[in-house]
Order: C-alpha cells, then sequence, then structure tokens
C-alpha cells in the first residue's frame, strides 16, 4: 500500500476509535459523552500545542544539541543546503549533537522553522554520499510535515487515553453514571474501550510513525535518485548504533532519529516507531533494481 494511503487509513482508523470508544466511554461513565469527548480532545490539544511549538527546543536541549555555523561545518552546511534546494525548501538551522554515536534527526513545526540535527560521530562513519541520503530522508520528513501529523495523531490519542484512564479511576472508586435503561451492549463496549482502548491507540501511533519512515526512506531515495546510498547509511547507522547507543537523551524521542539509537530489544522491539532494518534496507535495494515495493 502507498505510504500516505496507508497513513490515511490509519488515521481514520484512530478517528473511528475515537469516535465510538468515546461515545460509549463517556455514555456510560460521565453521562453526557459529547461534553466529557470534548472536554478530554480539548485537554490534549492544548497538551500536545504546547508540544507542537517547543518540542524541537526541548529535543535539542536534551540532546545538548549547539548550532553550527556554515564556517563551523562546510560540509554539512553544503549537503543540507543542497538536498533542501532539490526540495524546493528553505535552508533549516543546523545543529551537532556531541556524541561519537552515528545518527541524525529532523525536527520543528513546519519548514519555516525546521532544524537538521546530526551527531558528531556520523562525520567518521559516513562518507558523503551516504550523509547525503540521510539528509534527503530528514529533509523528507520536514517536507511531508511530519511532525505536524503526529501531534494530531497524539491528540486524538491522547483524548481517548484520558478519557478511558479517568472512566477506570471513576469505576474504581464507586464512580461511574450508568443508569437502568443504559445497554448491555453499550456498557460492555464502554468496559472492553476502557481496558483496552489505550494499548490499541498506541499500536496505531507506532504504525503511523512506522508508516511515515517508510515515506521518508521512498522520499529521500528518490529524491537523489540513490536508493543504494540510503541502504548503505542505513546498514552501518543500525551496526554502530547497537555497538555504541546514545548515552543520553530520552527514549521517548526515539522517534526523531533516522535509526532508534535506544536499545530495545525482545517484547519493546515490537512496540518500536521505526520499521525493522531489514525491511527498510531490502525496500531500497530492491527499489535502486527498479522494482518498488512501497
Amino acid at each position: 500500500m502507498n505510504p500516505s494511503l496507508r497513513t490515511a487509513t490509519l488515521f481514520l482508523v484512530l478517528t473511528g476509535i475515537f469516535v465510538v470508544f468515546g461515545w460509549a466511554i463517556g455514555s456510560v461513565f460521565f453521562g453526557d459523552w459529547v461534553t466529557s469527548v470534548l472536554l478530554f480532545l480539548l485537554l490534549a490539544a492544548a497538551m500536545n500545542a504546547v508540544a507542537y511549538f517547543f518540542a524541537d527546543k526541548i529535543v535539542l536541549w536534551s540532546y545538548r544539541a549547539k548550532e553550527v555555523t556554515e564556517a563551523e561545518a562546510p560540509q554539512l552546511y553544503r549537503i543540507v543546503q543542497r538536498v533542501a534546494g532539490m526540495n524546493g525548501l528553505p535552508m533549516p538551522r543546523v545543529y551537532m549533537v556531541p556524541t561519537a554515536t552515528p545518527n541524525a534527526f529532523a525536527t520543528g513545526r513546519n519548514p519555516k522553522h525546521a532544524v537538521v540535527a546530526v551527531t558528531q560521530g556520523l562525520f567518521r562513519v559516513l562518507d558523503e554520499r551516504e550523509m547525503t541520503a540521510v539528509i534527503s530522508h530528514e529533509m523528507a520528513h520536514v517536507k511531508d510535515r511530519d511532525i505536524l501529523l503526529m501531534s494530531v495523531a497524539a491528540t486524538l490519542a491522547g483524548a481517548l487515553t484520558f478519557l478511558a484512564r479517568i472512566a477506570f479511576w471513576n469505576t474504581l472508586f464507586g464512580g461511574g453514571q450508568r443508569d437502568r435503561n443504559t445497554s448491555p451492549l453499550l456498557y460492555l463496549l464502554a468496559i472492553v474501550g476502557m481496558i483496552l482502548v489505550p494499548i490499541g491507540v498506541m499500536i496505531l501511533q507506532l504504525a503511523i510513525s512506522r508508516s511515515r519512515e517508510y515515506k521518508a526512506d521512498y522520499e529521500g531515495a528518490t529524491t537523489l535518485r540513490a536508493p543504494d546510498a540510503l541502504a548503505d547509511a542505513l546498514e552501518q547507522l543500525e551496526y554502530r548504533n547497537r555497538q555504541n547507543p546514545m548515552a543520553f537523551g530520552s527514549p521517548s524521542s526515539a522517534s526523531l532519529w533516522i535509526v532508534n539509537p535506544f536499545r530495545a530489544g525482545g517484547l519493546a522491539g515490537l512496540f518500536s516507531t521505526h520499521p525493522p532494518i531489514d525491511r527498510r534496507i531490502g525496500k531500497l535495494r530492491q527499489l535502486a533494481r527498479g522494482v518498488d515495493t512501497y
């Protein structure tokens, strides 16, 4: 399925879950479902609005990133400027993260406020061809406004999760608004939603995040017409990040990086924000041979 269509489908499913279970949980546990759903939607929107406008500053601070000038990093500036021009985007601000772990990410609420950050280790591992492919992947995120898309998804997911959690505590302590006329089926739906919805919306958020990674891989590779360059870079970055994981920063922001800089094996790997690296590389190798599996 086309990545854009996949993302749209996931958004529709998330919205459908929000409407159906928001109605059920709100009706059973809060009486007036419209008011309760709107209240939690506004609360989630307010929280995510703060994150949307200040997330870049928070993330850059958490990774000790420092803005660099063209004089300080001429090669990096040249690459970023070239890729931005190929995408018809303004030149983003460029930051350096002081770690030997090779990686890169992009953030910022829109192309005019975009930031591209790379680690010091990236220069020691990748050649210019591979580094250009990595920057092209990150600029695809900027071009597609993925920060905005993930913020909208987080707002829907957060509102429904808040609703389910408050209903759970309300029930635990003897609250609830159920009356005798409440349909048993509606009550059952509300109970199921209260328990399973937080898990379900998290999985959908991860699916949206993975879909955006595939799309950025595809757009980054086709913009440069060099799928193998990005595949080579991903192979190097995955190996190096396994050998030398990031020593600081938060796993909650792992989705920003081109590969996960933190190690999450076993069951935690099922909830990774990134698609399996072997599948990403395999799709790029096939694309280099003229076979489009995206």
